[in-house]
């Protein structure tokens, strides 16, 4: 690893350790010339090409920003931040890379999206699934909606005191 500060390829790990549940390795290194210290991370190289296969039959290779940038269009201004949206595409993509195929339908795609957001933002999950199930009218985003708040616990009373 070269130094970042003098450029010398020469230094020691002071410290390793697994992060983002054990996906990367963050090493703590230190250069045996500069004595300075900087931190470097190693991942898994997915050599896994997926492709995407659309609506209309067409197939194109799977990318991370437009799954990010449906779900940021489906999150706007809503309380919902970058890191956790960030997270749901990783699990997503931990899912889809595990299951070793080479082809994964556009849908397969939503609906992984779907659950995360349902989980996430009740707002956010409406917002996409109203784009993702096609919802034509007001009946069927009606129906969603009730089933998203029964499938809700309620809130304590203001009158209830907190456990913890």
């Amino acid at each position: 690893m070269r130094c970042p500060f003098c450029g010398v390829n020469d230094d020691k790990v002071m410290d390793s350790r697994e992060v983002e549940g054990g996906r990367s390795i963050r090493r703590r290194r230190e250069c045996k010339a500069c004595a300075k210290r900087y931190t470097t991370f190693e991942t898994i190289e997915q050599k896994v090409s997926l492709l995407v296969i659309k609506r209309d039959t067409s197939r194109v290779p799977y990318n991370r920003d437009k799954v990010i940038g449906g779900l940021e269009k489906a999150c706007y201004k809503r309380p919902v931040p970058a890191a956790k949206l960030a997270a749901v595409v990783d699990q997503i993509e931990e899912d889809l890379f595990r299951r070793g195929m080479k082809e994964v339908e556009s849908t397969e795609i939503g609906r992984l999206c779907i659950e995360h957001l349902k989980r996430l933002d009740h707002v956010a999950y409406l917002r996409f699934a109203s784009v993702y199930l096609k919802v034509t009218n007001i009946d069927d985003l009606l129906e969603e909606m009730q089933e998203v708040k029964q499938a809700t616990p309620l809130p304590p009373g203001k009158d209830q005191g907190k456990l913890f």
